[in-house]
């Protein structure tokens, strides 16, 4: 499985209301998007890679649940990850979680 097929799964293993890279008409979804990457080199080479990214959630839910299931998915698929920020967005009414990711 590539990198970006785990992080799909991971996504639409909560929801399949996911987008890469763009903003949904929806009050919830996801938005996940590559940012770069990690790279181990040795003797002047590359040896492993991993690609570093984040996943925003749009909701109007307070306490959404698919805030602890996408950790969970991102677990399951040998994912690193953190819970980034937690913001409310007053003028939206969104609350607006980030978690940032690496995966190989």
């Amino acid at each position: 499985m590539t990198w970006y097929e785990k992080i799909i799964k991971a996504h639409t293993d909560v929801t399949e209301s996911v987008s890469h890279s763009e903003r949904m008409q929806s009050d919830r979804y996801f938005v996940w998007q590559e940012e770069g990457t990690h790279d181990f080199e040795a003797e002047n080479r590359h040896a492993e890679r991993a690609v570093t990214g984040s996943t925003d959630l749009f909701t109007k839910r307070e306490f959404d649940p698919w805030v602890p299931l996408l950790g969970e998915s991102f677990s399951r698929y040998g994912i690193a990850w953190a819970l980034n920020s937690i913001q409310y967005e007053e003028d939206t009414e969104f609350y607006h979680y980030e978690w940032k990711w690496e995966v190989c």
